[in-house]
This record gives C-alpha cells, sequence and structure tokens, in this order.
C-alpha cells in the first residue's frame, strides 16, 4: 500500500467547509500555536476508517511519508496507524517508530489521540523507561511537555497516580495555556480514580494553580464543591 493512494483516500472526504473550521479551530493565525500547519479538511472519524483500512498492509517508510507530510490530517493518519499496529502487538517496533518521529506529533490532537495509546502504553509496561516523560517534561517543546503529561494517562487508567500528579506539580508554572488545559485533564482523569489525590493536590498547590487547570480539573465535583475550590476554601 502506497502512501499517495492513502492520500487520494482522505483527499475525497474532504471539503472545503471542513478545511476551514479547521483552520479556525486549530488556532491558525499569525502567532497562534498552529500557524505554520496546513488542513485538507478531513472529519477524525474520515482518518480513523482510512487508518483502520490500511494499516496491516503499509510499510514503515510509507508511513514515514504519511507522518512528515505538511498536511495536519495526513499526518494524523499515518500515527492512528501506528496506533493501530501497536494495538495490533507490534509494541516494542512500534515505540521506537514513534519515538523517532516525535517531532511530527506536532499539535494538541496528534498528541492527544495518539500518545496514551503508545508511549504511555509502553512505559507502563517498561517503567524502566519512566525517565523519558520526565525529560519531556524539562523540554523547551509544547508537545514534548505535551506529550509527557497526556502519557501518564496509562498509569491513571491503572490507579498509578504518582508520575502524573509529579509531572503536573513540575509543570504548572508552565505559561502556555494548552499545558494549563492538559494539567487539569490530568487531575480531573485522577478525580475520576480517586477524589482524595485530586483534592489533596488542588489544596497543596492550590496558590501556583493556573486558573484553567483549576476549573477542568474540578469539572466533575458537585456544584457547590466546584464553588468553594474556585473561592479556595477547602
Amino acid at each position: 500500500m502506497s502512501s499517495d493512494k492513502i492520500i487520494s483516500q482522505l483527499k475525497s472526504f474532504a471539503t472545503e467547509q471542513r478545511r476551514q473550521t479547521n483552520e479556525w479551530f486549530f488556532k491558525t493565525g499569525k502567532g497562534e500555536y498552529s500557524e505554520f500547519d496546513q488542513f485538507m479538511g478531513v472529519r477524525m472519524p474520515q482518518i480513523r476508517q482510512v487508518a483502520k483500512q490500511y494499516f496491516k498492509g503499509i510499510a514503515d517508510d510509507e508511513i514515514d511519508k504519511l507522518i512528515h507530510h505538511p498536511i495536519h490530517e495526513v499526518r494524523h493518519c499515518g500515527l492512528i496507524m501506528l496506533v493501530n499496529k501497536y494495538q495490533s502487538g507490534d509494541g516494542v517496533s512500534v515505540f521506537k517508530h514513534y519515538l523517532k518521529n516525535i517531532n511530527s506529533v506536532n499539535n494538541w490532537d496528534l498528541v492527544d489521540t495518539t500518545t496514551p495509546h503508545i508511549v504511555g502504553d509502553y512505559i507502563y509496561h517498561h517503567q524502566d523507561q519512566l525517565p523519558l516523560l520526565f525529560e519531556f517534561s524539562k523540554s523547551n517543546d509544547l508537545w514534548e511537555k505535551r506529550i509527557a503529561i497526556v502519557a501518564t494517562f496509562a498509569f491513571i487508567k491503572q490507579s498509578e497516580f504518582e508520575p502524573a500528579l509529579k509531572i503536573a506539580k513540575a509543570l504548572l508554572a508552565d505559561t502556555h495555556d494548552l499545558i494549563h488545559k492538559a494539567i487539569g485533564w490530568l487531575l480531573r482523569e485522577v478525580y475520576k480514580k480517586d477524589h482524595q489525590a485530586t483534592q489533596l493536590f488542588l489544596q497543596e498547590n492550590y496558590k501556583q494553580l493556573p486558573r484553567t487547570t483549576l476549573r477542568y480539573a474540578i469539572e466533575r465535583m458537585a456544584e457547590n464543591q466546584r464553588l468553594l475550590y474556585l473561592k479556595g476554601k477547602f
């Protein structure tokens, strides 16, 4: 299976309306985080459909052509193919392949739909690799920092919170809204498993919490409790 055929399949689903929506949604304006990204206008279900249809018959070098493509949806399709390959039992090679091409995981949706299922799952089962997430959390690259956060969801799923909370705390001073949101999402996921763990983290770090992080973290709380946390009353 060639990358050209897959790109043609994706183009057959593209619409101008969706392209404009994607450009607005992913902030492609001057100075915004996706300023230099390009979109063709394909919806996520269609990207997943194409990835599922072709991932078994495509060589790694053809996947690389997709992953390094300038068009966002093409890169996303290649990365979803790696998720499919990983979940089909090709764990070690896909993990290494993903890390080798990590510079192409360069938008929040590309991170969020792939990192937990490859990097997170692999490191959860090979915890000697855990220092890699702490290394990413110290990166100057926005997407590597988000990868560090979102990868810990594989740990949270197994009720193992320490790596997630440690990375969250380390990144509380970060200035980017996408990091604030990711930490809040992390804390909300922990809350689903263990109310007390999230509450304790919020109480201990309240003065350093970005407001966006706090609002995301408390979404699952009862309304009266949310109001108290917003006021810093515990």
